[in-house]
């Protein structure tokens, strides 16, 4: 059984408690997803007490404790001196099992690797899924795997399950907390290619929106200047167009969760074959591949680029349109 504990400061004294939890996963690494954290706070394992509240004179049962009565909600805004308490009895350690799925490896050494990674393979478990992701086919193809997070091991950063292309693999923790420092200051070179709906207007500009969560979706993103939006920054480039459909080279700047398909679908170009956010079906897949990551070697010292090539298939849905019209 894994457990945590967090005491609200006065600055956060007001917030929800699903988000502080979030936070505190994503300063700890812990990889806690909004879905995982909710689930937490809806089954009983997440539970706060006010230690300015507690009357020492009471039997422990009667203490004050926010969880006593029906149990706390993932929107439960936090006091002071909350103290807040998270148990998890899965060990995922033992639950990851090792799954010969196929990987395209296009580097590796004694402390990283960099994979081009298929579309359609999710990259980490989830509770209740612990089979056929990405990190299954990671144990059975490394030996060594940074543990930061003992759910996501070697996982530094995601790519969405039908997004292809680079992404890089920590083989011990000194490689992942170099490299998720370099991802948290943005200093990690990411390039994209997407097949987009629509005519592009411009060769080249820069998409400054922020993102949060959808209001009324929750699961979705969405361009808003709600409490919980942050700062996105995409900078994407024309390559090809037709009336119909255009062929796009994008880098981030930021890494928000879905930021290239909400940056694109509000300005009315979703991704082909993006049904979350574009509702639309012309290609077989989301048209979306990270085709180059780049970032500082954390052992070597020194700036490393590495290149996945588009899939065939992006070039010749675009050519074979052209060739039409």
């Amino acid at each position: 059984m894994h457990e945590y504990t967090l005491k609200v400061l006065p600055c956060d004294s007001g917030r929800r408690l699903d988000l502080l939890l979030i936070e505190f996963s994503d300063k700890k690494k812990l990889g806690f997803s909004r879905t995982m954290v909710q689930k937490l706070i809806q089954d009983g394992k997440v539970r706060i007490t006010n230690l300015n509240l507690i009357n020492p004179e009471l039997p422990p049962a009667k203490k004050y404790d926010a969880t006593r009565k029906g149990g706390v909600k993932p929107k439960y805004k936090v006091k002071t001196d909350d103290e807040i308490n998270i148990h998890i009895e899965e060990d995922t350690r033992d639950m990851l099992k090792a799954e010969e799925i196929p990987l395209d490896i296009i580097y590796e050494d004694e402390d990283l690797a960099v994979i081009n990674k298929q579309s359609g393979l999710v990259v980490h478990p989830a509770p209740g899924n612990y089979e056929h992701t990405l990190v299954n086919a990671l144990l059975y193809h490394f030996k060594a795997l940074s543990s930061v997070n003992p759910l996501r091991p070697g996982i530094v950063h995601r790519l969405d399950k039908e997004t292809s292309g680079a992404l890089v693999i920590a083989k011990n923790n000194f490689t992942h907390l170099a490299l998720a420092g370099q991802f948290s200051k943005h200093t990690i070179k990411r390039k994209y290619i997407a097949l987009v709906k629509g005519k592009m207007e411009f060769d080249e500009n820069i998409i400054e929106l922020p993102i949060g969560r959808h209001p009324i979706r929750r699961k979705d993103m969405a361009v808003g200047y709600g409490q919980d939006a942050k700062y996105a920054k995409t900078y994407y480039r024309t390559l090809k167009r037709t009336k119909e459909f255009s062929l796009l080279e994008l880098e981030l700047f930021t890494g928000r969760t879905h930021q290239i398909r909400v940056h694109l679908a509000y300005l009315g170009h979703p991704v082909l074959g993006d049904t979350k956010y574009g509702k639309n079906k012309e290609f077989n897949r989301l048209a979306l591949h990270a085709k180059l990551i780049g970032f500082m070697h954390p052992r070597a010292g020194k700036f490393v680029e590495f290149y996945c090539e588009a899939p065939d298939g992006f070039n010749k849905f675009f050519d074979k349109i052209r060739d039409n019209n």
